[in-house]
């Protein structure tokens, strides 16, 4: 009996998905819970699991193909395993789960004409993207040891194992002279995928001065919808300076026993987080959005946190911020980071948020302008901290400064009112205690 294998439900507001890779091949031997194909879509990656055991007949959709909700994508069916599957002759990009008559084998393996690799109950497969750039520089990905969580091999795993494979090695331990083997040639790089599709490449293109890479859902997503905040609202952005003396004092008296009672370091997220929520209090349009000719106030605070990952910005949120305190709001921050950095955010991770918070003084931006978050109304963009010299009380001192830049929907909220939103933050970061009573 053979049974379709469809798109799953993806969430709320997202009706389609990418196919980014296939876990498994035609004639593959399956069981019940193996993960066969990976779905990227706007938000997060999903993985398609197949309903009982079997062998994967025909598979309907290939990589690249954009798929419905509930749309067939393979078909699965009663059968043995081709002798090319349990051969292990995989294309160089596919990763496959351990073999049916070993499922628990959790070593990689390699027969040598192919990237066949087997993951435990609890190891992620490989990135779409380490498996693309694996592919396109000839690597066995089995042979790449994964450094995130569950043992996920990313971009960044595979682009390490290239540079130690170009170390060079003695002559006595592989026998190859280092002369003669750096006169051969180097193998011929894939071509783009829009060149592969029948496109005319430029010169550049043509002579590896330019490469073309297929922007991914993500970016296609962050790329439409940043352009549409700026068409849609009517974004400014005020500006002001906090003195981060009070808070720096602090954090460095209270880290230490910090970390020891909660487990967790004390950054300057959490003081942010509860200054918004003070300021949101005293500014309630800040905290609403737009719908039609109404305005949607909102009496909860789920603050959005901007988390830089490699395949583009994602914005998990911690909800009901004003109920939490200092410890909770950083172990949430830095467990919802952890896990878009491993690409495991869940859609109930990314849903909803009131307001967001960007910190580009980690990446050591001194000054910037964010872009609204639709369908919200406001966002605070923190920067770097820097000794700059200001007058206080009739003398020129060195404090360690911070430029925040709040970017607001002219449509709803007034510049006076933005304006002291944005003083309100000030004041309040820079008395932290007063911080204890917006709990």
């Amino acid at each position: 009996m053979s049974v379709e294998v469809h798109v799953p439900e993806l969430g709320e507001s997202i009706v389609d998905a990418t196919i980014a890779s296939w876990l498994k091949k035609e004639g593959d031997a399956v069981k019940r819970g193996d993960t066969l194909a990976e779905l990227e879509t706007d938000k997060v990656n999903v993985e398609v699991n197949a309903d009982q055991d079997g062998v994967l007949q025909k598979v309907l959709k290939q990589v690249g193909d954009v798929v419905g909700v509930g749309e067939a994508i393979c078909i699965i069916g009663e059968g043995t395993a081709s002798a090319s599957a349990t051969n292990g002759s995989a294309p160089q990009a596919v990763a496959t789960e351990a073999s049916p008559s070993n499922p628990r084998e959790t070593s990689p393996t390699n027969t040598g004409n192919g990237a066949t690799a087997a993951f435990s109950d609890t190891q992620r497969p490989p990135s779409p993207l380490a498996r693309r750039i694996a592919a396109e520089h000839h690597v066995d990905i089995s042979q790449v040891r994964g450094s995130s969580p569950h043992g996920r091999v990313t971009k960044e795993d595979v682009i390490t194992y290239l540079e130690q494979s170009t170390q060079p090695t003695a002559p006595a331990e592989t026998g190859v002279d280092p002369v003669s083997a750096a006169a051969q040639p180097a193998p011929q790089k894939a071509a783009p995928a829009a060149v592969q599709a029948g496109s005319q490449p430029s010169a550049d293109e043509s002579n590896g001065r330019v490469e073309r890479i297929r922007m991914s859902r993500r970016r296609q997503t962050i790329a439409q919808r940043l352009v549409e905040a700026q068409h849609t609202a009517a974004m400014l952005t005020t500006f002001n300076e906090i003195d981060m003396s009070a808070i720096m004092d602090v954090r460095n008296r209270r880290k230490d026993a910090f970390k020891e009672k909660h487990n967790v370091s004390l950054g300057f997220m959490s003081f942010f987080t509860k200054a918004a929520v003070g300021a949101l209090k005293a500014y309630p349009r800040l905290n609403a959005e737009i719908q039609g000719t109404d305005i949607l106030l909102k009496h909860y605070y789920d603050i959005s946190i901007a988390v830089s990952t490699d395949e583009g910005l994602v914005v998990p949120v911690v909800r009901d911020a004003d109920r939490k305190g200092f410890a909770q709001i950083e172990r949430e921050i830095a467990e919802l980071a952890k896990k878009a950095r491993a690409n495991t955010l869940s859609l109930a991770d990314l849903q909803g948020g009131t307001f967001t918070i960007t910190n580009g003084g980690i990446f050591g931006s001194l000054l910037s302008t964010p872009i609204l978050n639709a369908p919200q109304v406001g966002i605070l963009g923190m920067h770097k901290i820097e000794q700059r010299p200001i007058a206080l009380n009739g003398q020129v001192v060195i404090r360690p400064m911070m430029y925040v830049a709040l970017s607001y929907d002219h449509r709803i909220v007034d510049g006076s009112e933005a304006v002291r939103f944005l003083a309100t933050i000030k004041e309040l970061a820079e008395d932290p205690e007063s911080l204890l009573l917006e709990g």
